[in-house]
Protein backbone atom coordinates (compact mmCIF):
# COMPACT_ATOMS: atom_id res chain seq x y z
CA UNK A 1 0.00 0.00 0.00
CA UNK A 2 1.26 3.25 -0.87
CA UNK A 3 0.86 7.11 -0.18
CA UNK A 4 -0.77 9.12 -2.03
CA UNK A 5 0.30 12.55 -3.67
CA UNK A 6 1.83 14.18 -0.32
CA UNK A 7 -0.32 11.96 1.69
CA UNK A 8 0.85 9.99 4.83
CA UNK A 9 -0.61 6.45 4.77
CA UNK A 10 -0.92 4.63 8.32
CA UNK A 11 -1.63 1.50 9.65
CA UNK A 12 -3.74 0.47 12.76
CA UNK A 13 -3.60 -2.56 14.33
CA UNK A 14 -5.59 -3.60 17.63
CA UNK A 15 -7.13 -6.41 19.41
CA UNK A 16 -8.96 -6.10 23.10
CA UNK A 17 -11.90 -7.24 24.48
CA UNK A 18 -15.35 -6.91 22.90
CA UNK A 19 -17.34 -4.07 24.28
CA UNK A 20 -19.50 -1.26 22.53
CA UNK A 21 -17.83 1.65 20.77
CA UNK A 22 -14.63 0.42 19.64
CA UNK A 23 -15.36 0.88 15.54
CA UNK A 24 -16.96 3.90 16.45
CA UNK A 25 -14.38 5.55 18.59
CA UNK A 26 -11.41 4.93 16.33
CA UNK A 27 -13.48 5.96 13.67
CA UNK A 28 -13.57 8.80 15.14
CA UNK A 29 -10.43 9.66 15.98
CA UNK A 30 -8.80 8.74 12.33
CA UNK A 31 -11.67 11.56 11.11
CA UNK A 32 -10.42 13.85 13.61
CA UNK A 33 -6.81 14.26 13.22
CA UNK A 34 -7.72 14.61 9.11
CA UNK A 35 -7.75 10.85 7.90
CA UNK A 36 -9.35 9.44 5.34
CA UNK A 37 -9.64 5.80 5.50
CA UNK A 38 -8.63 3.91 2.34
CA UNK A 39 -9.64 0.00 4.14
CA UNK A 40 -11.04 -1.41 6.87
CA UNK A 41 -11.67 -4.84 8.11
CA UNK A 42 -13.17 -5.77 11.64
CA UNK A 43 -13.70 -9.18 13.53
CA UNK A 44 -15.71 -10.56 16.57
CA UNK A 45 -14.27 -13.57 17.79
CA UNK A 46 -17.01 -14.97 19.26
CA UNK A 47 -14.95 -17.98 21.56
CA UNK A 48 -12.37 -15.34 23.02
CA UNK A 49 -15.00 -12.00 22.86
CA UNK A 50 -12.56 -10.57 21.98
CA UNK A 51 -12.18 -7.53 18.72
CA UNK A 52 -9.69 -7.52 16.42
CA UNK A 53 -9.15 -4.59 13.87
CA UNK A 54 -7.19 -3.16 11.54
CA UNK A 55 -7.43 0.03 9.58
CA UNK A 56 -5.71 1.50 6.79
CA UNK A 57 -5.88 5.54 6.65
CA UNK A 58 -4.09 8.73 4.70
CA UNK A 59 -4.49 12.85 4.82
CA UNK A 60 -2.19 15.31 3.40
CA UNK A 61 -2.75 16.97 7.18
CA UNK A 62 -2.21 14.30 9.34
CA UNK A 63 0.64 14.66 11.65
CA UNK A 64 3.44 12.51 12.02
CA UNK A 65 3.66 8.61 13.81
CA UNK A 66 5.10 9.76 17.21
CA UNK A 67 2.29 12.18 17.70
CA UNK A 68 -0.28 9.88 16.81
CA UNK A 69 0.53 7.41 19.00
CA UNK A 70 0.56 9.88 21.91
CA UNK A 71 -2.59 10.78 20.48
CA UNK A 72 -4.23 7.15 21.05
CA UNK A 73 -2.65 6.24 23.78
CA UNK A 74 -5.67 6.51 25.80
CA UNK A 75 -7.75 5.35 24.00
CA UNK A 76 -6.04 2.08 24.27
CA UNK A 77 -5.78 2.37 27.77
CA UNK A 78 -9.06 2.76 27.74
CA UNK A 79 -10.22 -0.20 25.78
CA UNK A 80 -7.39 -2.39 27.14
CA UNK A 81 -6.23 -2.90 23.44
CA UNK A 82 -2.83 -3.91 22.30
CA UNK A 83 -2.13 -2.39 19.73
CA UNK A 84 0.08 -0.81 16.89
CA UNK A 85 0.83 2.23 14.32
CA UNK A 86 2.68 1.23 11.38
CA UNK A 87 4.16 3.77 8.73
CA UNK A 88 2.92 2.21 5.69
CA UNK A 89 5.41 3.28 3.41
CA UNK A 90 8.16 1.58 5.56
CA UNK A 91 8.51 -2.17 4.04
CA UNK A 92 9.24 -5.31 6.37
CA UNK A 93 13.03 -6.34 6.43
CA UNK A 94 13.23 -9.94 5.63
CA UNK A 95 15.99 -12.51 6.00
CA UNK A 96 14.95 -15.74 4.40
CA UNK A 97 17.18 -18.95 5.52
CA UNK A 98 17.17 -22.47 2.95
CA UNK A 99 18.74 -25.48 3.12
CA UNK A 100 18.95 -27.31 -0.43
CA UNK A 101 15.54 -27.09 -2.03
CA UNK A 102 15.21 -23.87 -3.53
CA UNK A 103 11.32 -23.64 -4.54
CA UNK A 104 10.79 -22.09 -2.05
CA UNK A 105 13.33 -19.15 -2.19
CA UNK A 106 13.08 -19.20 -5.90
CA UNK A 107 9.61 -17.83 -5.46
CA UNK A 108 10.06 -15.46 -3.37
CA UNK A 109 13.07 -13.76 -5.32
CA UNK A 110 10.79 -13.55 -8.35
CA UNK A 111 7.96 -12.01 -6.66
CA UNK A 112 10.39 -9.20 -4.62
CA UNK A 113 12.45 -8.86 -7.74
CA UNK A 114 9.10 -7.72 -9.89
CA UNK A 115 7.41 -6.00 -6.94
CA UNK A 116 4.32 -7.94 -6.24
CA UNK A 117 5.49 -8.64 -2.61
CA UNK A 118 5.70 -6.00 -0.36
CA UNK A 119 8.85 -6.58 1.35
CA UNK A 120 12.54 -5.49 1.55
CA UNK A 121 14.79 -9.02 1.40
CA UNK A 122 17.76 -8.21 3.14
CA UNK A 123 20.17 -11.55 2.73
CA UNK A 124 19.78 -15.25 2.60
CA UNK A 125 21.76 -17.49 5.23
CA UNK A 126 22.27 -21.39 4.42
CA UNK A 127 24.16 -24.02 5.56
CA UNK A 128 24.42 -24.79 2.27
CA UNK A 129 26.18 -23.09 -0.71
CA UNK A 130 23.85 -24.51 -3.19
CA UNK A 131 22.30 -20.92 -3.97
CA UNK A 132 24.92 -18.81 -3.04
CA UNK A 133 25.01 -17.96 -7.61
CA UNK A 134 21.00 -17.52 -7.56
CA UNK A 135 21.20 -14.96 -4.66
CA UNK A 136 24.03 -13.00 -5.21
CA UNK A 137 22.26 -12.80 -9.21
CA UNK A 138 19.46 -11.01 -7.47
CA UNK A 139 22.33 -8.30 -6.00
CA UNK A 140 21.38 -9.70 -2.22
CA UNK A 141 24.14 -10.49 -0.12
CA UNK A 142 24.01 -14.75 0.67
CA UNK A 143 25.52 -15.88 4.08
CA UNK A 144 26.81 -19.15 4.37
CA UNK A 145 27.12 -20.71 7.43
CA UNK A 146 27.60 -24.07 7.50
CA UNK A 147 27.29 -26.35 10.60
CA UNK A 148 30.80 -27.03 12.07
CA UNK A 149 32.19 -28.79 14.73
CA UNK A 150 30.51 -27.50 17.63
CA UNK A 151 27.16 -28.13 15.91
CA UNK A 152 24.25 -26.14 15.46
CA UNK A 153 24.12 -23.47 18.35
CA UNK A 154 27.20 -22.09 16.96
CA UNK A 155 25.28 -21.54 13.76
CA UNK A 156 22.28 -20.68 14.88
CA UNK A 157 23.75 -18.13 17.09
CA UNK A 158 25.53 -16.33 13.48
CA UNK A 159 21.94 -16.37 11.92
CA UNK A 160 20.60 -14.46 14.93
CA UNK A 161 22.93 -12.09 15.07
CA UNK A 162 22.24 -11.42 11.56
CA UNK A 163 18.98 -11.18 12.11
CA UNK A 164 19.80 -8.06 14.72
CA UNK A 165 21.98 -6.11 13.25
CA UNK A 166 20.51 -6.23 10.07
CA UNK A 167 17.51 -5.27 11.96
CA UNK A 168 15.21 -7.60 10.58
CA UNK A 169 11.33 -7.71 11.05
CA UNK A 170 11.05 -11.35 9.59
CA UNK A 171 13.30 -15.06 9.46
CA UNK A 172 11.61 -17.02 6.54
CA UNK A 173 12.37 -20.42 6.93
CA UNK A 174 12.09 -21.48 3.21
CA UNK A 175 12.31 -25.18 3.42
CA UNK A 176 15.58 -24.52 6.07
CA UNK A 177 15.84 -27.88 7.03
CA UNK A 178 17.47 -27.52 9.91
CA UNK A 179 15.37 -27.44 13.99
CA UNK A 180 15.69 -23.77 15.22
CA UNK A 181 16.54 -24.22 19.20
CA UNK A 182 13.73 -23.30 22.40
CA UNK A 183 16.25 -20.55 23.04
CA UNK A 184 16.09 -19.76 19.01
CA UNK A 185 12.01 -19.47 19.27
CA UNK A 186 11.65 -17.48 22.21
CA UNK A 187 13.81 -14.62 21.01
CA UNK A 188 12.09 -14.77 17.89
CA UNK A 189 8.65 -15.25 18.91
CA UNK A 190 6.08 -14.25 15.95
CA UNK A 191 8.71 -12.92 13.79
CA UNK A 192 9.46 -16.59 12.19
CA UNK A 193 7.20 -18.31 9.47
CA UNK A 194 8.24 -21.74 8.22
CA UNK A 195 6.60 -23.57 5.37
CA UNK A 196 5.84 -27.11 5.96
CA UNK A 197 4.26 -29.88 3.94
CA UNK A 198 0.92 -31.67 4.14
CA UNK A 199 -1.80 -30.16 6.59
CA UNK A 200 -0.02 -30.28 9.91
CA UNK A 201 0.47 -32.36 11.95
CA UNK A 202 0.90 -34.69 8.99
CA UNK A 203 3.61 -36.74 7.18
CA UNK A 204 6.54 -35.32 9.86
CA UNK A 205 9.74 -36.57 9.07
CA UNK A 206 11.99 -37.19 6.29
CA UNK A 207 9.98 -38.21 2.40
CA UNK A 208 6.95 -36.75 3.25
CA UNK A 209 5.35 -37.35 -0.53
CA UNK A 210 6.20 -40.75 -0.26
CA UNK A 211 4.77 -41.62 3.04
CA UNK A 212 1.30 -39.25 1.20
CA UNK A 213 1.78 -41.74 -1.62
CA UNK A 214 1.79 -45.12 0.36
CA UNK A 215 -1.35 -44.19 2.28
CA UNK A 216 -3.00 -43.24 -0.73
CA UNK A 217 -3.58 -39.71 0.08
CA UNK A 218 -6.71 -37.63 -2.02
CA UNK A 219 -5.23 -34.52 -1.24
CA UNK A 220 -2.01 -33.05 -0.02
CA UNK A 221 -1.08 -29.66 1.00
CA UNK A 222 1.00 -26.75 3.08
CA UNK A 223 0.91 -25.17 5.98
CA UNK A 224 2.79 -21.67 6.68
CA UNK A 225 2.54 -21.66 10.51
CA UNK A 226 4.63 -19.18 12.90
CA UNK A 227 7.35 -21.34 14.81
CA UNK A 228 7.48 -22.06 18.13
CA UNK A 229 9.60 -24.56 20.30
CA UNK A 230 6.59 -27.46 19.81
CA UNK A 231 8.12 -28.86 15.92
CA UNK A 232 5.83 -27.86 13.41
CA UNK A 233 2.92 -27.17 15.46
CA UNK A 234 3.15 -23.00 15.73
CA UNK A 235 0.00 -21.46 14.94
CA UNK A 236 -1.15 -21.90 11.52
CA UNK A 237 -1.41 -18.76 9.34
CA UNK A 238 -2.19 -19.99 5.52
CA UNK A 239 -2.74 -23.57 4.06
CA UNK A 240 -3.46 -24.42 0.25
CA UNK A 241 -4.95 -27.99 -1.02
CA UNK A 242 -4.35 -29.61 -4.44
CA UNK A 243 -6.30 -33.27 -5.04
CA UNK A 244 -4.26 -36.08 -6.55
CA UNK A 245 -5.20 -39.25 -7.84
CA UNK A 246 -3.94 -43.02 -7.93
CA UNK A 247 -2.69 -42.58 -11.20
CA UNK A 248 -0.04 -39.97 -9.58
CA UNK A 249 3.47 -41.25 -8.28
CA UNK A 250 5.58 -39.54 -5.73
CA UNK A 251 7.56 -37.55 -7.89
CA UNK A 252 3.82 -36.09 -9.97
CA UNK A 253 3.08 -35.14 -5.83
CA UNK A 254 6.29 -33.04 -4.70
CA UNK A 255 5.86 -31.21 -8.13
CA UNK A 256 2.45 -29.75 -6.88
CA UNK A 257 3.71 -29.91 -3.45
CA UNK A 258 6.41 -27.72 -4.51
CA UNK A 259 4.44 -24.86 -6.19
CA UNK A 260 1.96 -25.18 -2.78
CA UNK A 261 4.57 -24.81 -0.59
CA UNK A 262 5.38 -21.97 -2.73
CA UNK A 263 2.49 -20.07 -2.87
CA UNK A 264 1.04 -20.78 0.95
CA UNK A 265 4.62 -19.22 1.71
CA UNK A 266 4.32 -16.01 -0.62
CA UNK A 267 1.22 -15.24 1.03
CA UNK A 268 1.76 -15.47 4.14
CA UNK A 269 4.58 -13.04 3.96
CA UNK A 270 2.94 -10.56 2.58
CA UNK A 271 0.02 -11.04 5.13
CA UNK A 272 2.89 -10.43 7.75
CA UNK A 273 4.07 -7.26 6.33
CA UNK A 274 0.80 -5.93 5.98
CA UNK A 275 0.22 -6.37 9.36
CA UNK A 276 -2.71 -8.22 8.93
CA UNK A 277 -2.16 -11.22 11.30
CA UNK A 278 -3.15 -11.01 15.11
CA UNK A 279 -2.78 -13.68 17.90
CA UNK A 280 -5.54 -15.00 19.31
CA UNK A 281 -3.95 -17.87 21.98
CA UNK A 282 -3.04 -20.16 19.53
CA UNK A 283 -4.78 -19.25 16.46
CA UNK A 284 -4.02 -16.49 13.69
CA UNK A 285 -6.47 -13.98 12.83
CA UNK A 286 -6.06 -13.05 9.55
CA UNK A 287 -7.95 -9.67 8.05
CA UNK A 288 -7.59 -9.77 4.57
CA UNK A 289 -9.74 -7.41 4.19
Amino acid sequence: MSSLGSRSGFILTLSCPDTVGIVATVTTFIAGHGGLITEAAHFVDPHSSRSFMRTSFSGATLPDICVLRGAFASIADRFSMDWSLHADGRRCRVLIAVSKQGHCLNSMLHRWRIGTLPIDIIGVVSNHDTHQRLVEWHGLPFHHYPIGRNGRPEQEALILKLFEEEHADLLVLARYMQILSSDACEQLGRRCINIHHSFLPGFKGAKPYDQAYERGVKLIGATAHHVTPDLDEGPIIEQGVERVEHSMRPQDMIEIGHDLESTVLNRAVRWYAEHRLFNSGHRVVVLRS
